[in-house]
Order: C-alpha cells, then sequence, then structure tokens
C-alpha cells in the first residue's frame, strides 16, 4: 500500500513539471514569433503580418526601444572613435583650396620675395631703363625741364578737301561743235597754251571765211590810204575786220590758230580749231569721246593747279567769332599732319548743319591731298594759355595707345615713361598735361629710351 502511494506521487509530479516545461515553451514561441512581425513591419514587409493586439505591441515597444538605445549609444561610441571618408575629403579638398589659391597668389603677385608680375621688382607702367653716358650721346638724347608757355587755344572741327577754284578752269566750246581729236587724257600734267582737243563747227568755218575776206580788205584799205579811198570805206574795212578778228576768238580760236590763218597756212577756212589749256595743271575731268557733238557750255576737261588745296571746315558760329583770317591751323589724316593757315570764313550759316564754312589753304606740294577727302583741321584763335610745351616727336604712344613722355629719374641715365595728355599739337608742338613743371623729360631721342625700354621687357632674370 505504502509503495503504491509512493509511485503514485511521483508520477504527478513528473507530469505537473511537463506541463510547466510545455507552457514555457509554447510563451517563448509565441513571443518570437510577435517580435519577428514587429521587425518586418519595421523595414516596410507585409503590414498585415505586423499587426499585433496592444499589450503585445507595447511590450515589443518597449523592447525596441531598448534595443535602440543600446544600438544609439554604441553608433555614438563608434563616431567618436571613427572619422566619416566624406567629412576627411571635404576637408582634403578645402585644404587643396587653399593652397591653390596661395599658388594663384604665388603667380599673380610674385615669388614671394616682394617681386612684381615682370620679374623685376616693379610693375609694367613703372618699367625704366638705364642708359650709359655714351648711349646717349650716340642717340642724341636731351633732357629739358618743361616749363609753362604760352600757347594758343585751338578749334578742332571736321573738313572736306576741295579743289582751290581760284587755280581751277573748266574747258568748254562756246559754239556747237563735233570733236575731232583728244590730245590730253585724264590725270596728265599739262602745261598753259597746251592744246587738249580739236573740234570743228560750221560756224567756225563761217566766221574763219569772214576773217579771211574782212583781213584782205582792210589791206587793201590801208595800203590805198586816207587819200584815195574815202573816210567811210577806210572805216568800214577796220571795223569789218576788227569784228571778224573778234568772232573767230569768242568762237575758241588761239592766237597761234589766227595767225597761221591769216598767213595761208593750215587747212585754211576748214572750221577746225583747238582748245587749249589757259593753265598749268592736271587733268582731273575728261568726259567726252572722239566724234561726240558738244553744245555750248559742256564741261570737256577739268585743269586744276593742286599744288594748293583748300580745307572746308564746319565751325559753330559762336566759335568762328574767335577765329581770325590767316590764322595758323593745321589738317590732320591717316597720321599725317599738314601746316595751313585760314583764308576765307563764310557770312552764310548753312541751313542744315547750322554752321559756318571756314576755308582753309593746304600746301600740297606732295599730291598727299585730293578733292573729297575728309580731314580733321584743329584752328588757332586768339585765346591764349598756359602749357607745358615740347617737341612733337617727344611724345609717343605706349603700347596700350595712350600718349606718354619718359622723365628723368633720380639717377643719371634712368629714364621712366609717365602717361600724358596732349591738348594740342600745332606747328610741330605739342601741349601736353599731366606732369608738373620743372620735370625733367626727354625732347630728343624719346624714340630710342621707348625703344631699350622694350626690349628690357623681354629680358629674363632668374631670382
Amino acid at each position: 500500500m505504502n509503495r503504491f502511494l509512493t509511485t503514485f506521487l511521483l508520477l504527478a509530479a513528473l507530469t505537473a513539471t511537463g506541463c510547466t516545461r510545455n507552457d514555457d515553451s509554447a510563451a517563448q514561441t509565441e513571443t518570437d514569433t510577435h517580435a519577428g512581425s514587429a521587425s518586418k513591419d519595421e523595414h516596410g514587409h507585409d503590414a498585415k503580418a505586423g499587426e499585433h493586439d496592444a499589450a503585445k505591441d507595447e511590450h515589443d515597444h518597449d523592447g525596441a526601444h531598448d534595443e535602440d538605445g543600446h544600438d544609439h549609444a554604441a553608433a555614438h561610441d563608434d563616431d567618436e572613435h571613427d572619422h566619416d571618408p566624406a567629412a576627411d575629403k571635404h576637408a582634403d579638398d578645402e585644404d587643396s583650396h587653399v593652397h591653390k589659391e596661395d599658388d594663384h597668389a604665388h603667380a599673380e603677385g610674385g615669388d614671394g620675395h616682394g617681386h612684381d608680375k615682370d620679374g623685376h621688382g616693379h610693375d609694367e607702367e613703372g618699367q625704366s631703363v638705364h642708359l650709359t653716358p655714351e648711349q646717349m650721346r650716340t642717340a642724341g638724347i636731351r633732357v629739358t625741364p618743361l616749363q609753362p608757355q604760352e600757347v594758343a587755344i585751338a578749334i578742332t572741327a571736321p573738313g572736306e578737301v576741295k579743289l582751290d577754284a581760284y587755280r581751277t578752269v573748266q574747258i568748254t566750246p562756246r559754239i556747237a561743235a563735233q570733236v575731232v581729236a583728244r590730245h590730253a587724257r585724264l590725270g596728265d600734267l599739262v602745261e598753259a597754251g597746251q592744246p587738249l582737243v580739236t573740234l570743228s563747227s560750221v560756224a567756225m568755218a563761217e566766221a574763219q571765211g569772214e576773217l579771211l575776206v574782212a583781213s584782205r580788205e582792210w589791206a587793201r584799205v590801208k595800203q590805198l590810204g586816207r587819200k584815195v579811198v574815202s573816210e567811210r570805206r577806210y572805216t568800214e574795212a577796220r571795223v569789218n575786220y576788227e569784228q571778224a578778228l573778234a568772232r573767230v576768238k569768242a568762237y575758241g580760236m588761239s592766237a597761234a590758230e589766227i595767225e597761221a590763218l591769216l598767213a595761208g597756212r593750215g587747212n585754211g577756212p576748214d572750221g577746225t580749231f583747238q582748245l587749249v589749256s589757259s593753265q598749268a595743271g592736271r587733268v582731273l575731268h575728261d568726259n567726252f569721246i572722239v566724234g561726240q557733238r558738244v553744245e555750248p557750255g559742256t564741261v570737256l576737261m577739268v585743269i586744276a593747279d593742286e599744288s594748293v588745296m583748300w580745307v572746308e571746315a564746319r565751325i559753330k558760329p559762336e566759335l568762328a567769332a574767335q577765329i581770325a583770317i590767316g590764322a595758323p591751323a593745321e589738317v590732320r589724316f591717316n597720321g599725317t599732319r599738314l601746316p595751313a593757315k585760314v583764308v576765307q570764313i563764310h557770312h552764310a550759316i548753312d541751313e542744315t548743319t547750322r554752321t559756318l564754312a571756314v576755308r582753309l589753304e593746304v600746301d600740297n606740294a606732295d599730291d598727299r591731298l585730293h578733292p573729297g577727302m575728309f580731314v580733321d583741321v584743329a584752328i588757332n584763335t586768339q585765346d591764349r594759355s598756359q602749357a607745358l610745351v615740347l617737341p612733337e616727336e617727344a611724345v609717343l604712344r605706349s603700347p596700350d595707345g595712350d600718349w606718354q613722355v619718359f622723365v628723368q629719374g633720380d639717377e643719371p641715365g634712368e629714364f621712366r615713361p609717365v602717361e600724358v595728355k596732349v591738348l594740342r599739337i600745332v606747328d610741330g608742338k605739342a601741349a601736353i598735361s599731366g606732369i608738373a613743371p620743372g620735370t625733367p623729360v626727354v625732347t630728343a631721342g624719346a624714340f630710342f629710351v621707348q625703344s631699350e625700354i622694350a626690349k628690357s621687357g623681354f629680358e629674363i632674370h632668374n631670382h
């Protein structure tokens, strides 16, 4: 009986222990399942599998919070000990940028030893040159301290080159005629009295015949004398001859042609005659052809003496009052400057431009001016002002196109360029501003100084 009771109790204890273990396993399994579902939901997987009751969600949330807190702490520890590669690259880039800027500053500003761009311790505008006494003597360099001088104030204006009307002639027939021959061409230089064209005219033939008759009658009456012929016949013969002679002259026969006709030389009264040049000059117009019939007044040729030309400048009326006849002036074109003088001032204002024409006379012996050219003029007025004056060749253009002179430095033979403003250039003299009075400036040999400075800019200096 006791053995049986002992066995029963032992079996009951074992059974209770097994149930407890099974309940714990089931609970553990259920917990793991819910945790896995929650993990999937956080990563965007099946939403339905992540649905739980409120109690289990709260339990899982607490667990996740604990796990997240542990992870964040770990990540914080990792951040304190590890370096972000992107941040390191950004820092390296900034460091490289700083080095590049330093290199750029080194290239632009110099070599780090106080030297400028050109490597000589000065910039290009402040460039200077040192010349030896021998170089200065050879180049004929002369230095003069500039002092203010009285110079005329000039008026500048555009102008147009025109022929000197007082030195220009037109060759025209006085009667209707036909061109028989040409004796000069466009551009030819001709002399006074030189034949230009031969014409033929019926009216001239009649006049030549009348001249021959009247000439012979007058010669006979003169030979008989007043004692033989009546006063009336004597007077009529003289008047007829003089009228016939005047007619052929008016028609265009030259004195030489008339003499030959009366002497019986040539072709007689055939109506041919020549038009000759009344002055020396150049043929500027010959718009006709041989065989052409021309009417009286038709311009066959224009002969002009181009050794002197006119330039008409357009000036505002209020400025023209400051200009006097005979005032010196200058004509400028294509880098050339020619002296001129005022010879006339118009009194009528141009209706279109509302300006007055001032006529200048210019020597054109070198044939550099031609009719129709546009030029600039500078006319000296009666007003005077003080300015620094030096020879025109002492003022040169810099590489950037500005005017410059060369000033003597502190040491003998040292010269440097200084930019100036050219106020006016008249008669080979330049009036400038931009430097102080008394400054020693190169007034002769400036081109040599400029060349030496230019050469020094190509020298290589090692530091």
